[in-house]
């Protein structure tokens, strides 16, 4: 019964339970609302940010580069296509003018070289012998030629005169028809004598002096053809342009090249097959300035600047070298061009010499801020 001692114990039960749950959740509740709006202290910065060095100081995004007299790393591209079947140097490398980097496959190229030679061989061949005319053996000929015409017109002419004799003697021993044919022997004999005469004239003459300069004009043309196809040919070995450091390789054996350079495997844009630096023991930086801030620059060979190098505390001061004279668009390293805004940058390069406590390479992004006004 409701009324019942035992139902009354139960209620009380129920609600003793009812209460203590209440009661573990409204603890519960405190220490998540405690714990949620406990804020951890926030860690230090992997680095501190560059900080402006100048009381007027500009700011400007700058990368790492060979130090040159004039213009950035050295770009070697080819100047044929083909596929690539040495690469003779590694990354890192230091090389000197001339060294082989880059071999393309050349079998056609050479091919074509090989014929031109022989043909300029053959021409030099003809021409040689026509400046060595006459040829003994023809001239020979040509003499015993004239002899044999001087005998048959001795022969013809001594057969006339016994037939002319004869007749004078008796105008019945020879018919007019043989005397008259012994007559067109002579003449016929004669006749002969001159060609064989002038054919030696000819052959003693040599080569017509047209037909060698025909062929000297043949031989240096063919000459001038060989030479172009061996120039060309050396082409497919990539030499390095001056002495230098070799900094990257864009090429691997088996792939394709072109004059426009070789496919980066990451980028997918063109790239050059090898890139060179200078190989020295400074360094440049190439700083640009925004539009908008190059009124504040002080006159250029007065210009100070330092460079902070990303990630660390190291700070490198920097030597004017020159300004580059034209204010280009900024650029997108990512190759994407999605700026809506013409955004316009001048370039100042900078020189430094390496720290020795940090490695620095070329293409690495730097802070740089150089003093205003």
């Amino acid at each position: 019964m409701a009324g019942s001692p035992e139902g009354l114990a139960g209620a009380e039960v129920r609600t003793r339970f009812l209460f203590i749950v209440s009661a573990l959740g409204i603890f519960a509740g405190l220490v998540s609302a405690m714990f949620f709006a406990f804020r951890p202290k926030p860690a230090p910065p992997a680095f501190n940010p560059a900080a402006n060095p100048y009381d007027r100081g500009v700011y400007a995004n700058g990368i790492i580069e060979s130090d040159q007299e004039s213009g950035e790393n050295i770009n070697v591209f080819p100047e044929v296509s083909g596929t690539v079947t040495e690469v003779a140097v590694h990354e890192g490398e230091e090389v000197g003018q001339g060294t082989i980097l880059v071999r393309i496959e050349d079998s056609v190229q050479r091919a074509v070289a090989e014929q031109q030679e022989a043909q300029a061989r053959a021409a030099l061949a003809v021409l040689e012998e026509l400046h060595a005319e006459p040829r003994p053996e023809n001239l020979r000929i040509s003499e015993a030629q004239v002899e044999a015409a001087q005998a048959t017109l001795k022969t013809s002419t001594d057969q006339l005169a016994k037939q002319r004799e004869s007749y004078a003697a008796d105008p019945r021993s020879v018919s007019k028809a043989t005397l008259d044919d012994a007559t067109n022997a002579v003449q016929v004999a004669r006749a002969n004598l001159g060609v064989a005469q002038r054919q030696l004239e000819l052959t003693r003459a040599g080569a017509w002096s047209y037909d060698v300069r025909n062929q000297e004009a043949q031989y240096a043309a063919l000459t001038k053809a060989a030479t172009s196809a061996q120039a060309l040919l050396v082409k497919y070995t990539i030499r390095a342009p001056v002495d230098g450091r070799v900094l990257s390789i864009g090429a691997a054996v088996g792939s394709y090249v072109s004059s426009q350079g070789t496919l980066d495997t990451y980028s997918q844009g063109a790239t050059p097959v090898v890139v060179m630096g200078r190989a020295q023991g400074s360094l440049a930086v190439r700083a640009f300035i925004d539009e908008i801030l190059i009124a504040k620059l002080g006159p250029p060979d007065r210009l100070e600047a330092t460079m902070y190098v990303r990630g660390t505390d190291v700070r490198v001061p920097l030597e004017f070298v020159r300004v580059q004279p034209y204010v280009s668009p900024k650029i997108e390293l990512s190759n994407a061009r999605t700026e809506r805004v013409d955004l316009r940058v001048l370039p100042v390069v900078f020189r430094f010499q390496k720290p020795p406590a940090i490695d620095l390479y070329p293409g690495q992004l730097v802070d740089v801020y150089v003093k205003a006004q």
